[in-house]
């Protein structure tokens, strides 16, 4: 079966969303499009966003293969995506939580205090139609999530290059050919490295 590379610039770096912590990467609110069409065994590659003080432009923040795509409610319902139900109060990590839709009606969503909801705790009905218009989760168990510590994207992946990856603004790139991908996934497995390497860019911020 045909496979694709998603790739898009990662604008709030927080552990959110993605989310690459217990084991398993996932994309559950944001990119509704992406996560409409991704598909298992599709490759997802989030990069920094150049806009000060991030600066972080063309640098790998995460990468990811698809290994499993699960309703809203499945998700939710799943037990091994339990403590990924945020905490805002706990640590970093439990605050980061994107398991926070939880079905009350046909069309209706309980949602979490998370990084989602307004500021004072209350839902937030933008996000919710966001995320929760498209019921599709993505999961991985085959990621590499650096965050601000990632590195450079090389030089045929980038806008010099033939294999462009980088996307500017909102905007997501989406790549077929199977050549690109398969010398994309070389490389990430040339790094070495698997599942959580380093901190959010926010939590590096935050510390400073």
């Amino acid at each position: 079966m045909a496979r694709s590379l998603f790739s898009y610039i990662v604008r709030y770096d927080s552990g959110f969303a993605p989310n690459p912590f217990h084991g398993f990467c996932t994309l559950a609110t944001c990119k509704p499009r992406i996560r409409q069409q991704a598909q298992f065994n599709d490759w997802l590659a989030g990069t920094g966003s150049k806009a000060k003080p991030v600066s972080r432009g063309g640098y790998l923040v995460y990468a990811m293969r698809v290994t499993e795509v699960l309703s809203t409610e499945q998700y939710w319902a799943d037990p091994r995506f339990e403590e990924k139900k945020p905490d805002m109060y706990h640590n970093w990590v439990a605050a980061s939580g994107d398991n926070i839709y939880e079905r009350i009606g046909p069309s209706q969503w309980r949602q979490l205090r998370s990084y989602h909801t307004q500021d004072d705790g209350s839902p937030s009905d933008q996000h919710i139609r966001r995320d929760t218009g498209v019921e599709r989760i993505l999961v991985s168990d085959d990621f590499v999530y650096f965050g601000a510590e990632g590195p450079k994207l090389p030089i045929q992946f980038r806008d010099v290059g033939k294999l462009d990856l980088l996307c500017s603004h909102r905007n997501y790139r989406r790549v077929r050919e199977e050549a690109v991908i398969t010398a994309f996934e070389q490389w990430v497995r040339s790094l070495g490295v698997q599942g959580f390497q380093g901190k959010p860019w926010d939590w590096v911020k935050r510390r400073n």
